[in-house]
């Protein structure tokens, strides 16, 4: 696919990206890149959660949404996900939404749990069926209510991603 020496230069254009925007009280250590088939960069970022005010602004986020602006597109396939660190299930859920099929990671979970971020410690939640309820509490209602719209996207054949 990318010989090891692209990876190399994207991940430290990415880190050097982080680097700037943590030092700028931004975000947290965090950098992304989306590269093409060809290995060409489509679209770098960074953490930007304390900038945004928006939790969801992890770097691979960021990337994603950048990288379907600028190729017009939610499909992402064919793109690999350049990333210093492990995706959160967030991350990790909207790569695999935007049908990125490879992933290239420095860090891994417990590096960033072992400076205060949760990234771990969500995963445990999920692998234990999400039985904390102290944590979130999921409840299921008006189904009844909800179910027509799903019925009539299937029914007009709309898109499915």
């Amino acid at each position: 696919m990318y010989n090891d020496q692209i990876i190399k230069e994207v991940m430290k254009k990415a880190l050097e990206h982080a680097k700037t925007t943590m030092n700028e009280d931004i975000g947290g250590p965090f950098g992304a890149a989306i590269i093409d088939q060809d290995g060409n960069i489509v679209a770098i970022s960074s953490n930007s959660v304390l900038r945004d005010h928006d939790a969801s602004a992890h770097a691979e986020m960021n990337a994603i949404r950048m990288a379907g602006e600028i190729k017009g597109t939610h499909d992402l396939f064919g793109c690999t996900l350049v990333t210093t660190t492990y995706p959160c299930p967030m991350c990790l859920s909207a790569a695999i939404w935007a049908n990125i099929k490879h992933v290239v990671y420095g860090c891994n979970p417990t590096d960033a749990e072992c400076i205060g971020f949760r990234d771990d410690f969500i995963y445990r939640f999920i692998q234990d069926h999400q039985k904390d309820q102290n944590i979130i509490t999921l409840n299921q209602m008006c189904r009844e209510d909800c179910l027509p719209l799903f019925e009539e996207y299937k029914k007009k054949k709309k898109i499915i991603y």
